[in-house]
């Protein structure tokens, strides 16, 4: 059984989660302004990064939704917009006429790539004076809280 943490511990769990929502915000602003560039939405380049883990793989809005912890209407949106750029292909799910199967067409890989490409020079710029340790030991750290959040903190 997991002990409780203490106060000061759960007050600078606080701070490192303000800080995240801090950093998150300031690299939205930057991402955001080069993804215009691309003719690109941060929600759809949200959706194309979803879809990048398994190019193959269909979804449906109900499990994108499930996955991006988002409200369906909104993916709902996302979607149909990028069905219309044919980002995305939809595809009727066999037994559920109401149902599409979502896939990334290859313009939607193409441009994924194209604003992965464009974020590099402003993360060459960020990590700078950064160390390869340093940045693996962020990335562990970082990734074993997302892998919680993602888990159990859906709970």
């Amino acid at each position: 059984m997991a002990t409780r943490p203490t106060e000061a511990q759960a007050l600078l769990g606080w701070r490192i989660f303000n800080w995240i929502g801090i950093i998150d915000q300031l690299a939205t602003t930057r991402a955001t302004r080069t993804l215009a560039e691309l003719k690109l939405t941060m929600p759809q380049f949200v959706m194309l990064n979803h879809f990048s883990h398994r190019p193959g793989q269909a979804k449906t809005v109900t499990s994108i939704a499930s996955t991006l912890q988002q409200p369906q209407p909104g993916v709902t949106k996302t979607v149909q917009k990028m069905i219309a750029r044919k980002l995305l292909k939809a595809d009727p799910a066999p037994g559920d006429a109401r149902s599409k199967l979502l896939t990334v067409t290859p313009k939607g890989v193409e441009l994924h790539a194209r604003a992965i490409q464009a974020f590099v020079p402003q993360f060459a710029e960020v990590y700078a004076d950064w160390s390869d340790t340093e940045m693996a030991d962020l990335f562990a750290k970082l990734d074993r809280l997302k892998v919680w959040m993602d888990t159990k903190g859906r709970e």
